[in-house]
């Protein structure tokens, strides 16, 4: 009798635990499609004017967009984070920075991922005594970025400033492998965000 039960037991607890893992992969995928269908797809508010701008490293469309920002007059000065040591502006961005060396861009070199970004980010900001800022990087990281950053910057004004690569399809991504996968492991990437966040002193 008592193997039976033992047995009714195991059953019972395996029952429980395939429907606790079927509610959880349904949970996700659901956050995950609202998650992608968040993501930008335009920049719906022209940028205004702001202290500085700011763009973590990871794409020469970030670069660009935030040269030109910069040489529109949309903020002060331009803040690079996150460029790899021994690369001048010169080398990073070529004969775009023709006029901007010494003048008004600053480079970081202390930041590995989005995390260091904001709290390099933060300190230049803080350095300049800026409190406001147009950040640009690509949409599909756009809302870890965010969420990042307003936490290490709380008082600072954010004005999001997404681009957007030829290679990321946001429309219909589930259809393209590489946009699906990275959708999927930047949507990781923004959960551990928002976990760790409460217990990140800013």
């Amino acid at each position: 009798e008592g193997v039976i039960l033992n047995h009714r037991t195991m059953k019972f607890s395996a029952r429980v635990l395939g429907s606790m893992i079927f509610a959880a992969t349904i949970l996700w995928s659901a956050s995950l499609v609202a998650f992608a269908s968040a993501l930008p797809k335009e920049v719906s508010v022209s940028p205004s004017y702001t202290d500085a701008i700011v763009v973590p490293t990871g794409g020469y469309g970030r670069l660009l967009e935030g040269v030109k920002l910069l040489r529109e007059g949309r903020a002060e000065r331009l803040f690079i984070s996150g460029v790899n040591n021994g690369l001048t502006l010169p080398i990073l961005l070529g004969e775009i920075s023709n006029g901007l060396e010494g003048c008004c861009v600053d480079l970081g070199h202390t930041a590995r991922d989005t995390f260091d970004n904001a709290y390099e980010s933060a300190a230049w900001m803080a350095k300049w005594q800026f409190r406001s800022l147009l950040l640009v990087t690509d949409n599909y990281h756009m809302p870890r970025a965010i969420l990042e950053f307003r936490h290490a910057m709380p008082n600072v004004k954010l004005v999001a400033n997404p681009v957007f690569p030829k290679h990321v399809k946001v429309d219909n991504w589930w259809r393209y492998r590489g946009t699906a996968g990275l959708v999927a492991s930047e949507y990781a990437k923004y959960l551990l965000a928002f976990l760790r966040a409460p217990f990140t002193r800013v």
